[in-house]
């Protein structure tokens, strides 16, 4: 199963330790495009006009300047960097061993700088994100859309791929073909604080639960035991199945 996340704005960071190494982490067919993006935000980051082209407020500042320092600064594993809403209802610290060995192989978080990563691969804090253009690359989604699709693909597998992103790192890697036909995006009526914390409930109670979809109906069923749950059919060819996810109450 493929389970995608968003990053967190808000990001968290060891203050001891070994400086990343990009050769450890996982997918590294995307190290030369790693490499291109974190070569462009190093310049954009040591230009005075930094935040704004950031697309961050000055008060900020000291979250881009660190962009400078990402070969230097101690290592964290990203289920640790990443921090806010989403991340504190996954809660991955809490599962037992076996959901967690299922979550370092199901959850991959789709990263500006980065790509795609998983949850043990231990990088740096940084600030940047999947929207901005930056100068002498472009727009940063659009230099990993190419290269995103080739190992999103074969991560999915056979089975389905479920997708708890944001707008704006969805647009990164659309499934195609016949993987298409088991993207199942997951929504979350209401405020944006509650479709984040729900979508963490989803993917910790997926991993936790430890059963496999290769379905869409499937995957609802899963996610049915502790939610309420709709499953529409895409609109159109090549479009997501939509699970609409409420969290019961207690």
């Amino acid at each position: 199963m493929l389970i995608l996340l968003p990053p967190s704005e808000s990001k968290a960071n060891r203050r001891r330790g070994k400086a990343a190494d990009p050769s450890t982490w996982s997918f590294p067919e995307l190290s030369e495009t790693r490499a291109l993006v974190a070569k462009h935000l190093r310049r954009a980051s040591e230009s005075p006009t930094a935040a704004a082209d950031l697309g961050v407020s000055p008060g900020l500042a000291g979250e881009v300047a660190r962009n400078l320092s990402l070969d230097e600064l101690p290592a964290t594993p990203a289920s640790e960097v990443y921090t806010g809403v989403l991340y504190d209802a996954l809660d991955l610290a809490s599962m037992d061993a076996a959901a967690r060995r299922r979550a370092n192989q199901w959850l991959v978080i789709v990263s500006a700088l980065h790509g795609a990563i998983r949850p043990k691969d231990r990088i740096t804090a940084y600030r940047l994100s999947m929207d901005v253009n930056l100068a002498g690359l472009g727009p940063v989604a659009a230099a990993w859309r190419p290269v995103l699709a080739e190992v999103l693909i074969e991560a999915a597998g056979r089975e389905v791929v479920v997708d708890c992103r944001s707008s704006t790192y969805a647009v990164a890697w659309t499934p195609t073909a016949d993987v298409a036909d088991r993207w199942v995006q997951v929504r979350v009526p209401g405020a944006s604080h509650m479709a984040k914390h729900t979508r963490g409930l989803v993917a910790r109670h997926l991993c936790v639960s430890g059963q496999r979809a290769r379905t869409p109906e499937k995957l609802a069923a899963i996610v049915g035991e502790a939610f309420d749950v709709d499953l529409t059919p895409p609109a159109r060819p090549g479009r997501p199945w939509i699970l609409d996810a409420l969290a019961r109450q207690a």
